[in-house]
């Protein structure tokens, strides 16, 4: 019986192959058409029908059926009454495996609670993935009523306090990565690059964002980042700020600036931050 080749033996094979060859060779068209239908339901809020998912990948139907059908028994997607196909969190599980996306959500879950509680606001915490931005985690305005962002969701890169912030505490050659990368999102508005450009100059020199939101009127988005190893930006902890105009006390916009300010200079220390001063 014929052995197959040895690992050593394939990269020379592969290094002696003429450019692209290699890459055709060791093609594999089940997992290519699973990830077409990941990355295209990804990009959707709202979902697709079966048909509709066939036209968006560029395939028949008969194609990516019976991968869709897998990809729905193993937890990856799911179908409503519909009959629209959207993901579930399953992806974005596998991902909070990850030991240093673990750490850091377990390090700053007591701190924004401290967070929520103080501000009496709502909170959340986002990374930059994949050209876009991800809430990974929040806690709820203790507050009779709130406004927050679930976990998983995505948000634009260029139009929110969160992308702002992570984008701004970048040096340029990541920065510019970054933003070749942005995937828009529903809904993101778009960003003239001279005037982005002046927004994360202003985020840089003050530290932190403070925008009234371009998606929810009467909300005003608090970031600053949470920095980590090397001083570089891992995180933005962001509170989308509402006022209170009933009698309730309740701390005010630059109160509330000076706690976000107080808890990411905190979470920055325990990321392994050095130098990062506590902006209250």
């Amino acid at each position: 019986m014929k052995q197959a080749p040895a690992p050593e033996e394939l990269q020379s094979q592969e290094e002696a192959a003429p450019e692209g060859e290699g890459a055709l060779r060791y093609a594999a068209p089940a997992l290519e058409k699973g990830l077409d239908i990941l990355e295209a339901l990804a990009d959707s809020a709202t979902g697709y029908t079966l048909n509709e998912l066939a036209q968006k990948v560029g395939r028949k139907v008969s194609e990516i059926f019976r991968m869709a059908v897998t990809l729905q028994r193993r937890g990856y997607v799911q179908v409503d009454e519909n009959d629209r196909y959207t993901l579930t969190l399953r992806m974005f599980e596998l991902a909070h495996r990850q030991q240093p996306l673990k750490s850091l959500v377990s390090a700053a879950l007591p701190l924004l609670r401290e967070l929520a509680n103080r501000a009496r606001q709502s909170c959340h915490l986002t990374m930059y993935q994949g050209g876009r931005v991800v809430v990974i985690a929040q806690v709820e305005s203790p507050e009779r009523w709130s406004f927050g962002l679930k976990v998983g969701v995505v948000m634009g890169l260029t139009d929110t306090s969160s992308g702002h912030v992570l984008l701004a505490f970048r040096d340029e050659i990541d920065r510019a990565r970054m933003l070749r990368a942005h995937i828009g999102v529903e809904g993101e508005l778009d960003m003239d690059p001279g005037e982005l450009f002046a927004i994360l100059q202003e985020v840089r020199e003050r530290g932190y964002s403070a925008m009234p939101s371009k998606q929810t009127r009467g909300i005003t988005n608090i970031a600053f980042p949470v920095m980590g190893a090397a001083d570089h930006v891992i995180a933005s902890i962001n509170v989308p700020y509402i006022e209170r105009i009933d009698q309730k006390s309740a701390p005010d916009v630059v109160q509330v600036r000076g706690i976000v300010g107080n808890i990411s200079a905190r979470l920055s220390a325990l990321m392994g931050a050095s130098g990062y001063n506590d902006n209250e």
